[in-house]
């Protein structure tokens, strides 16, 4: 039996963990032959990372042990969903890497792993971008035009699959980084827009740099049911690149933009 609320609707925490297992099983699948082990996917804000792994992290009640892939949710509505998808991706590598090859000491991202990347569709890159260095402590990665990961995305996203949660208070930061992502210039498959600027609905609930609803700032909406809201307090606006469109970021008002990939003018929506 499916949870659900008290509303009928798909219980989000039920919803959020069953699509990231599909996404999971997708990928172990079509680019792993199904080798991986199954693991525990959790969300954490850790700051300054998109997703981390962390080798039997957990213990059952029967003393069985698994792995942690963590994912930042504060990145999902800012980047395009091939992003968040690629961090999965990465994650995996590292766990490939634990259970079928040797991980680098600490946190050292080695020629194995790198390998393993570029196999699977991905290029490794301490910049996220192309020309960053292949091994290092802190890495990133970008999708490899033509690519199995890209395949295996397609095929993903072009079916029912989607992330229906997202968090509503990414910081400043976070909203350039989403702008910058080199997935936004991937051309051909679903998923390399940045979600909080090609959904209406989801737009009107992101507040870019806004607090976590502070219960002493919270006021009534004035509806029978009683439902609160938090006010916008944060003060920035949205500024979409008039040439692309599909590039959106959020700032102070009357600032000026010019887009790094046309070099036309942002203009606030």
């Amino acid at each position: 039996m499916i949870a659900t609320n008290l509303h009928g609707s798909v219980a989000p925490t039920r919803e959020t963990y069953e699509e990231l297992q599909v996404a999971y099983d997708h990928f172990n699948e079509q680019l792993f032959g199904g080798t991986l082990p199954s693991c525990l996917i959790t969300l954490q804000r850790e700051k300054r990372t998109f997703g981390y792994f962390s080798p039997a992290r957990f213990a059952s009640l029967t003393g069985t042990t698994t792995d942690e892939i963590a994912l930042n949710p504060t990145y999902f509505a800012v980047v395009p969903i091939v992003e968040t998808l690629q961090t999965l991706a990465h994650e995996m590598v590292h766990l490939w890497q634990e259970h079928l090859g040797k991980p680098g000491r600490g946190r050292y991202h080695n020629d194995e792993w790198a390998s393993k990347m570029e196999s699977i569709g991905l290029m490794p890159s301490s910049t996220g971008q192309p020309g960053g260095k292949r091994t290092g402590d802190m890495m990133a990665d970008y999708a490899i035009t033509g690519g199995r990961f890209l395949g295996a995305c397609e095929a993903l996203l072009t079916g029912s699959f989607k992330l229906s949660w997202y968090d509503r208070f990414p910081s400043e930061e976070h909203v350039r980084i989403g702008a910058q992502s080199q997935a936004t210039r991937i051309e051909g498959i679903q998923g390399t827009t940045v979600p909080m600027s090609s959904n209406q609905a989801l737009a009107s609930a992101i507040r870019p740099g806004g607090n976590v609803r502070n219960p002493a700032a919270l006021q009534t909406s004035g509806t029978e049911s009683g439902h609160i809201q938090s006010p916008n307090n944060s003060n920035r606006i949205k500024y979409t690149c008039g040439g692309c469109k599909s590039i959106s970021v959020w700032g102070k008002p009357r600032i000026s933009l010019i887009c790094g990939v046309c070099k036309s003018a942002f203009i606030s929506t």
